[in-house]
């Protein structure tokens, strides 16, 4: 059997310049070229749901797509973005190799069929981070929304990705019995592990988070079977200018992810395909 590599979701939260985001493209590129993991570069042109209106939002469509595909030319680097409204779709389908659906429009239908339709006919994807609102299950009814326009199971057009529940104010938690249930609905599933550890509004204007478990929350999540991490990174992280207190370092990735491909070999490559059986 082939071996099947750590899918890895990687880059800063948004894009706040072309230097920080070609520097952040290039070293993880170095560190993901030397431990053959797949990586997709992660980044945003605009971060709509900020917590206050004073807060930093990216540089917008045009400009945003313009330096991502610089940076999948320059570093031949797969590249995934968030979309916000149904007519921005072709737009980024044009430019990217998977359309994410941010968390808080996940049941957002004429988001969704748009997105599918922007990359029907071609092999790109689409991401769709389950709402901090939603219990596990209620992603079949997300699914079904796809499934109902065409979609085959186990075709790869699709992946869903945890990333945390609400859990009182200001907290999220993770449940991982989450996982098989989200695969279960017939499609690969991602682990966010930075955002599951953020504090939404937790500091008032913007919002908090707790990094320090990153680490053992992405260990835990390839134990249970994903299919692949979702991790925002920064050089600085303490000064980004967006989800700082939850970004991992830069200079401290390769060693998480030596430790995540650890766990993804010793389990096997059959582990992530399994059905929800007990064992």
């Amino acid at each position: 059997m082939k071996k099947q590599k750590l899918k890895l979701i990687a880059g800063p939260c948004v894009i706040e310049s072309e230097k920080i985001v070609f520097e952040t493209a290039n070293e993880l590129k170095n560190i993901c070229s030397s431990l053959d993991i797949d990586l997709i570069f992660k980044s945003s042109f605009d971060k709509a749901n900020r917590s206050s209106n004073k807060s930093f939002r990216g540089p917008g469509i045009e400009k945003g797509l313009k330096i991502l595909e610089k940076v999948k030319k320059e570093f031949e680097l797969k590249i995934l973005t968030d979309v916000h409204e149904s007519n921005q779709a072709e737009q980024i389908a044009d430019v990217v190799d998977v359309i994410q659906i941010p968390a808080f429009l996940c049941r957002q239908t004429d988001l969704l069929l748009a997105s599918l339709k922007a990359i029907e006919d071609t092999d790109k994807k689409i991401n769709i981070k389950k709402g901090q609102f939603l219990a596990p299950w209620d992603m079949e009814q997300v699914v079904n929304k796809f499934k109902n326009s065409g979609v085959k199971l186990g075709s790869d057009k699709v992946w869903l990705t945890e990333r945390g529940t609400t859990f009182g104010y200001n907290n999220l938690v993770v449940d991982f019995r989450g996982i098989p249930i989200l695969k279960s609905f017939g499609f690969p599933v991602i682990f966010d592990a930075t955002h599951s550890v953020q504090q939404p509004g937790g500091n008032g204007l913007t919002s908090g988070g707790q990094r320090e478990f990153v680490a053992p929350l992405a260990r835990a999540a390839l134990a249970v079977g994903v299919d692949g991490i979702f991790m925002e990174v920064h050089p600085d992280p303490d000064n980004a200018l967006s989800d700082g207190p939850n970004m991992v370092p830069l200079n401290l990735l390769k060693n998480l992810l030596i430790q995540l491909i650890s766990i993804k070999e010793s389990l096997g490559n059959n582990l992530a395909s399994s059905k929800i059986n007990g064992a």
